[in-house]
């Protein structure tokens, strides 16, 4: 029966025979023998086999077992008396699936730039540092679920394609059926969508929260988890055109509450990845970011410091810092100030809360000072924003107010609109960005090297 690396490196003991199944990261061919050091993915460490030359054609078989070669191998488990591994394969016999060329094969046994192996994104994935950022994703996804799941929350799939704009950001990409050579289009020139596949102009979604909020004025307690999408000419280290979103959305609900579950949602989220990756954590913290795994710590073991946006500016205000933002109530907070309040002033996460209404969207509850929002947002060390979230407004005339102010077209929120006519609640949610804390947890200098095939301007290959 194949079994796994990590099931080997874990719980493998001398004597055991066992088939492995991956591919060479390396070889080393010494006079009488071969050191192959195979990894099929499910750990950092590779398992390191050793080939004596009476095997049945060995020459043959080691000429092929390059680096990069897929293969099968059978042996038995033996004490390896190398520094640094419990335990090696004695291979009684090699089936080589496919070739590599050693010539030709991209992945040498050196270091190479990130910026290098994003031209090459079919193979990266096979290297230690990418390698170690999927399984810490994989355990990132796996705790998000697990962490709904287990309070009973709705895991809903809110559509992809939208003719709403969640946000007013008006930064969307198109999605059209129609013919460029041949765009309907009305007496005043412009294109006629009514024309199009859907009679409207159509989007792919920046958000599934509005939609989310329809499945929570059913179920309560709903979340999303998928993809989204923004037509940003970005090209900074920090932003996706196609990236993932977690968005939970709870009805009977306010601010403090949304921020409770935040808080412990981040909490449950880094310590089954420091528990579940180990290995992969320390490795980040050796090779990459050398305080990912001081972070991962503050975040579990801090309690959340909470303050209102007012007093976050009074303490910019007096801070022994210049920043290159100017800072003045009103004005949105930039990631200088967000990481000097959680980085420099408080040492852990901060959760701010009641932005002016002016800078915030047109969903969230209007405070009673007609000035502010309940809205939150939670910055962390070293990245500043990493949940933006609010308690939603449920009152029918203010939102409707709130939509005109924002110069939205209210025809198209009409069902949204209608939650607040039938059954209305007060309800808060969140949002959070997978891909950004994937970065944040592995201290990846750039979002692109945290998702398997990045999406950014002028980059859609793979």
């Amino acid at each position: 029966m194949t079994r796994r690396i990590l099931d080997l490196l874990r719980y493998g003991q001398p004597n055991e025979p066992v088939t492995i199944q991956g591919w060479v990261r390396t070889k080393r061919d010494q006079k009488s023998f071969s050191f192959v050091e195979v990894n099929d993915g499910s750990s950092l460490a590779g398992l390191q086999v050793v080939v004596n030359d009476d095997l049945p054609n060995y020459a043959e078989t080691m000429k092929q077992a390059n680096t990069g070669a897929s293969v099968e191998i059978s042996g038995v488990l033996v004490e390896s008396p190398a520094k640094g591994q419990r335990i090696e394969l004695k291979a009684h016999t090699i089936k080589v699936y496919g070739e590599a060329d050693a010539e030709t094969y991209p992945l040498q046994k050196k270091r190479h730039s990130f910026e290098f192996l994003r031209t090459i994104g079919h193979l990266r994935p096979r290297t230690n540092t990418l390698g170690a950022v999927f399984r810490v994703r994989n355990a990132c996804a796996t705790a998000i679920h697990n962490f709904f799941q287990e309070r009973g929350f709705l895991w809903v799939h809110t559509p992809l394609i939208t003719a709403s704009d969640a946000e007013g950001a008006g930064e969307l990409f198109t999605v059209t059926g129609l013919d460029f050579e041949k765009l309907p289009r009305t007496d005043a020139g412009e294109i006629d969508f009514s024309e199009d596949f859907f009679g409207r102009r159509a989007y792919l979604t920046v958000s599934g929260q509005l939609e989310a909020e329809i499945m929570a004025m059913a179920f309560t307690n709903v979340y999303t988890f998928g993809p989204t999408f923004r037509a940003e000419n970005s090209n900074t280290s920090r932003h996706l055109a196609e990236f993932w979103m977690v968005e939970p959305e709870m009805a009977f609900c306010e601010l403090e509450g949304n921020m409770d579950l935040a808080e412990a949602f981040l909490k449950h989220v880094f310590k089954h990845v420091l528990e579940t990756c180990p290995e992969d954590m320390e490795f980040f913290n050796l090779r990459i970011d050398d305080s990912v795994l001081a972070t991962a710590e503050n975040i579990i073991n801090s309690q959340f410091e909470r303050i209102t946006y007012t007093d976050a500016i009074a303490l910019l205000e007096k801070a022994d810092k210049s920043f290159e933002y100017p800072v003045s109530w009103g004005a949105d907070l930039q990631s200088e100030h967000e990481r000097y309040l959680a980085e420099d002033l408080f040492k852990k996460p901060v959760i701010v809360t009641d932005y002016p209404a002016a800078i915030k969207a047109f969903y969230m509850r209007l405070n009673d000072d007609g000035k502010t929002v309940r809205a939150m947002d939670i910055l962390a060390p070293k990245i500043g924003e990493l949940v933006g979230g609010s308690q939603r407004e449920e009152r029918l005339e203010v939102l409707e107010r709130r939509v005109q102010e924002c110069g939205l077209p209210i025809e198209t929120l009409w069902w949204y609109l209608d939650l607040r006519r039938y059954g209305t609640v007060p309800h808060a949610g969140f949002g959070l960005g997978f891909d950004r804390l994937v970065q944040f947890m592995t201290g990846m200098g750039n979002i692109r090297d945290v998702i398997p095939f990045p999406r950014a301007p002028r980059e859609a290959e793979f």
